[in-house]
């Protein structure tokens, strides 16, 4: 599915732009940074990750797993991601301010680099959970219920600008990986796996799946 297809290649420049923001952090911490910078993160991850990403995989691919491929919307992975969208957005308002300004004491210190690691261990995972599971299993789901393509939107002016500015910021702070972060395909991987959501197949399969797949099972 081409949005599928662009949600994923949306995810490749989210996670640099979080590897480049840790780098803009550090170096703001240092006092080399410009806190100007820190404005643009702060457009690029609320108008570009959140207000168009995000806003297009709940309101077009989620709601489309709801309704036409019936996983549940109270629990399980699109209930856990949805609410993964809502925590992260409530972390980077938080975060924001922080960003455009140079910490003036060690505890100012610890704070921003306190939030600006649990946003980004978290944006990180979450992309993990949705290239890994969310979008193969759901578009499997979305084919067997008769749907191809899932409808798109373009940017608006200030998701565009937010995009367009990531380039200059990618260059002026080389994005880095987190070793302490340890990432991987599956839903075991998932933060949310096991608390808020037992995996796609136990949340969402019908009876008429899980015996057909019962069958195969003993089959083999």
């Amino acid at each position: 599915m081409k949005l599928l297809d662009t949600l994923q290649d949306e995810h490749v420049l989210i996670d640099r732009v979080l590897g480049s923001l840790r780098t803009y952090v550090g170096r703001l911490v240092d006092g080399t940074a410009d806190p100007a910078d820190g404005r643009r993160f702060a457009s690029f991850f609320t108008e570009f990750a959140g207000h168009f990403h995000h806003d297009r995989e709940e309101r077009v691919l989620f709601r489309a797993l709801v309704t036409a491929a019936e996983l549940p919307a109270d629990r399980g992975p699109v209930y856990a991601l949805a609410r993964e969208h809502a925590e992260m957005e409530e972390w980077l308002r938080e975060l924001a301010p922080l960003l455009e300004r140079r910490p003036q004491s060690g505890d100012d210190r610890a704070r921003l680099r306190a939030l600006v690691m649990r946003y980004s261990h978290a944006l990180w995972r979450h992309i993990d959970a949705e290239n890994s599971v969310l979008f193969p299993q759901g578009e499997e789901r979305l084919v067997q219920c008769g749907i191809r393509e899932l409808a798109d939107r373009p940017m608006s002016e200030a998701e565009a600008a937010a995009r367009e500015g990531a380039a200059a910021l990618l260059v002026g702070y080389p994005p880095v990986e987190d070793d302490a972060l340890t990432r991987g395909d599956g839903c075991f991987m998932c933060r949310a796996h096991g608390e808020t959501c037992a995996g796609l197949e136990a949340e969402g399969w019908t009876e008429l799946e899980w015996e057909e797949f019962h069958s195969r099972d003993a089959s083999d």
